[in-house]
């Protein structure tokens, strides 16, 4: 039996009629090909059901075309919808992406970085679990660049991608005063630019209503990704067995939120009638629970779309300047804050 011939660039560039320079820039998706001669060179690609030789166009370029991801954690609705995002956009330029998980544990993320580097990755993606990072680069090759996305490190010259945090914070805030609540808390983070900003936002909005905010009022946990459920409702107790409880509460994210109200309701109280509360995140199951969550969504998917073009970028151009790049939050408005 015979074999059939592998499609080659050149078969394709010769039935079109164009340059094997132009089937290329389409392939690896150059900006500068007319939208025509574009569908044209898809299209044939599929009719022949073209596949790229990548081990071949790796050692002619010296590139991989991987890009490593590491995420403090594999299961949390928000890493797993970035990770969705962020493929969807280098698949198109036929990227693939080796995926790591940290466990928010430094150790484990430093060697999930070694172990990326050393596979060659074209581009590092990372949200890192570390409490101080002076560079990454302590960590391996000068030559690959990367991108931090969701957690920043302001002090690094480096690009971050994430959704305006401090804003998070805020909306959230002016969301619970706007329905009539007046003792808020706050169930916050540890040791990450989102959880920092977030309480920024939460008590830049208390001090602008003039509203105090006792000691506490802010519950500071760890395991907000991995165990944000069980944090939550821990975190809650702790806020229902004040004297005076708060009227209501913003919970670091949607996981936490879901724990906060079933630990409300185990004590016999109602959301949103006794205590309102509001999460972040929005993530796609809120409406569908026994108490719909209210929450802010920080654009997940927008967040992966650009940091996919952004890491496209750094792979053709690894010296430009750092950039920083914010998504704004919407509110998303459930039965969990409904005004009384």
């Amino acid at each position: 039996m015979m074999l059939a011939m592998a499609v080659r660039l050149k078969d394709i560039a010769r039935d079109l009629g164009v340059s094997v320079v132009t089937v290329s820039k389409v392939l690896r998706g150059n900006s500068d090909i007319g939208e025509e001669t574009r569908k044209r060179v898809l299209k044939r690609m599929k009719e022949l059901n073209y596949q790229p030789n990548m081990l071949a166009r790796g050692l002619a370029s010296g590139k991989t075309y991987t890009v490593g991801l590491v995420v403090p954690d594999l299961v949390h609705p928000f890493f797993a919808e970035f990770a969705k995002s962020l493929s969807g956009v280098l698949r198109k330029s036929h990227r693939a992406v080796i995926l790591a998980s940290s466990e928010e544990d430094p150790e484990i993320e430093r060697q999930e970085i070694r172990t990326l580097l050393r596979r060659g990755i074209d581009v590092l993606l990372i949200a890192s679990c570390q409490p101080n990072l002076r560079n990454f680069y302590e960590l391996g090759d000068e030559r690959t660049p990367y991108l931090l996305f969701d957690r920043n490190f302001p002090h690094l010259a480096a690009h971050f991608v994430g959704s305006n945090d401090l804003m998070v914070g805020e909306m959230a805030t002016n969301h619970l005063i706007g329905i009539g609540r007046k003792r808020i808390g706050h169930i916050a983070g540890r040791n990450t630019s989102p959880s920092y900003d977030r309480l920024r936002g939460f008590r830049d909005a208390m001090a602008e209503h003039r509203l105090p905010v006792p000691e506490d009022y802010v519950v500071v946990c760890d395991h907000m990704e991995e165990r944000g459920d069980k944090t939550g409702y821990e975190a809650m107790q702790k806020l229902l067995a004040l004297k005076e409880r708060p009227d209501a509460v913003f919970c670091y994210n949607d996981m936490t939120a879901i724990g906060a109200i079933a630990a409300t309701t185990a004590a016999g109280l109602r959301v949103p009638e006794d205590i309102a509360i509001i999460g972040c995140g929005n993530m796609p199951y809120n409406d569908y629970l026994k108490v719909p969550l209210s929450s802010i969504d920080h654009g997940t998917a927008e967040l992966g779309r650009i940091a996919g073009e952004l890491a496209l970028e750094l792979t053709s151009h690894p010296e430009q300047p750092p950039k920083n790049i914010l998504v704004p939050p919407t509110l998303v408005v459930r039965a969990s804050t409904l005004p009384r």
